[in-house]
């Protein structure tokens, strides 16, 4: 089965860092895309950032230069450093991964449980 563990999240100072990790198994590792996704009360649940199998990054601008997303397939795992953090960096951040294909759909598409990162002083 399908099994997407998320870790690493908590209360944070504004300006701290965080690192979130996210072990996925039961999937093909390798050739999937791995994302991050947060979501704060009230609003649309939105991409952070993803990162491909052959390692193309995209991530939003709201947290462009401040965070990092990279993966290790050797221990199937992705993570999210995230760094100055602020105020509204506070949400529920969950990890996504799907196996894409060359029509655009996503397949054993499957996400983490959440783990919430407040930021607060």
């Amino acid at each position: 089965q399908v099994q997407v563990v998320e870790s690493g999240g908590g209360l944070v100072q504004p300006g701290g860092s965080l690192r979130l990790s996210c072990a996925a198994s039961g999937i093909i590792f390798s050739i999937s895309t791995l994302g991050w996704y947060r979501q704060a009360p009230g609003k649309q649940r939105e991409l952070v950032a993803s990162i491909s199998s052959g390692g193309s990054v995209n991530v939003a601008a709201s947290v462009k230069g401040r965070f990092t997303i990279s993966r290790d397939n050797d221990k199937k795992t992705v993570y999210l450093q995230m760094n100055s953090l602020k105020p509204e960096d506070t949400a529920v951040y969950y990890c996504n991964t799907y196996r894409p294909t060359s029509w655009g759909a996503k397949l054993d598409n499957s996400w983490g449980q959440g783990t919430q990162v407040t930021v607060s002083s």
